[in-house]
């Protein structure tokens, strides 16, 4: 059976989400796991405001963290009767990578791909046995057919234009952690089989803090971001002094240098990062590149910087014309290792 992962911007059914329960996603603090709990809220809700929500919600939480005892009542008091629940255990909360993703055979039928999880290479702060089997219940929630993979792959590690174009990276398909044994040409063959991707551009690496120990190793979705055929959004980090102004150019020109799978060279948008640069933490990821494409609209990240969101909010309405772009402050996210994307699955409209 033929299958194809459709553009971000092709007509959805609803919007896959995980609402975090206990761990180290909630924080170490009452205040920090709050400010988690509304943010994945808020970015629900505004969802909600353009299409449904399914929002996975861990029953009961697990021991020893900050979390009410039933997560279902905590998440319950920050979610609205319009987010549909959907119960299951949870470690984590990243849709976007523990989730499906979703692909439609020739006759519009839906199918859902269950790659691998294993904690983003097996990273030690990571866990990862109840994650593993979500995309396996959403896939049978949503009606999917199944699509098995042995490849240890994230939905934030993959990027498609919807007719055969997939930008992915060598650190996160060719990780020594996650598939140690495969090559290039090993991928792009399980990339053609499961979502349709014809033709593969490789980027060298990921943003400077995702290469972090908490980060994923290099996730494309921070990085460039297809809003039509033979168009790219791509990240650019215009000040020296951050690390990731070489490497956004040393990603841009791999780009620059590429061609959709239709032959046709990329249309570059660049959208500039935010002007902080780091948190206690380090050099930050910010990046308006990870947002969230809707049935009419964009959520997009904010960082709270009212002149750079603005300016973000602008470049997304005219590279998504018809779209309203709602801006939901990211910054939570992005302490916490990811952005809007990265906590969203789309599931594609059927014939």
């Amino acid at each position: 059976m033929t299958w194809r992962m459709p553009a971000e911007t092709a007509a959805q059914e609803r919007v896959w989400m995980a609402f975090p329960s206990d761990g180290y996603t909630l924080g170490d603090t009452a205040a920090e796991a709050e400010e988690a709990r509304s943010t994945w809220a808020a970015v629900a809700h505004a969802v909600l405001d353009f299409e449904p929500v399914t929002m996975v919600v861990d029953p009961g939480g697990s021991a020893g963290g900050t979390g009410a005892p039933d997560a279902r009542a905590t998440a319950a008091q920050h979610l609205s009767a319009g987010v549909d629940v959907l119960e299951a255990p949870l470690d984590d909360a990243w849709m976007r990578d523990i989730g499906p993703t979703f692909v439609l055979d020739p006759a519009g039928r839906l199918g859902a791909v269950d790659w691998i999880f294993n904690g983003w290479g097996g990273q030690d702060w990571a866990s990862w046995d109840r994650d593993a089997g979500i995309a396996s219940l959403v896939t049978r929630a949503a009606g999917a057919i199944p699509v098995s993979s042995l490849l240890v792959n994230e939905g934030g590690g993959i990027q498609v234009d919807g007719t055969g174009t997939v930008i992915v990276t060598d650190t996160v398909q060719l990780d020594p952690g996650r598939n140690p044994h495969v090559t290039r040409a090993r991928v792009e063959a399980e990339l053609a089989r499961t979502i349709g991707a014809t033709h593969a551009i490789w980027l060298p690496r990921g943003l400077t803090r995702d290469q972090a120990r908490f980060g994923t190793r290099g996730h494309v979705d921070i990085v460039a971001a297809i809003p039509a055929p033979g168009t790219l959004l791509v990240h650019a980090q215009n000040d020296p002094a951050h690390p990731d102004y070489t490497v956004t150019r040393e990603l841009r020109a791999v780009l620059a240098a590429s061609t959709d799978a239709a032959g046709r060279p990329w249309t570059i948008i660049d959208l500039p990062a935010p002007a902080r640069l780091s948190d206690a933490e380090g050099f930050v990821d910010y990046s308006y590149v990870n947002h969230l494409v809707v049935n009419g609209g964009v959520i997009a990240c904010g960082f709270g910087e009212p002149q750079a969101d603005a300016a973000a909010r602008s470049i997304l309405e005219d590279a998504y014309p018809g779209r309203k772009v709602v801006t939901v402050d990211a910054r939570p996210l992005f302490a916490r290792g990811g952005g809007i994307h990265c906590i969203t699955q789309q599931q594609p409209a059927t014939a």
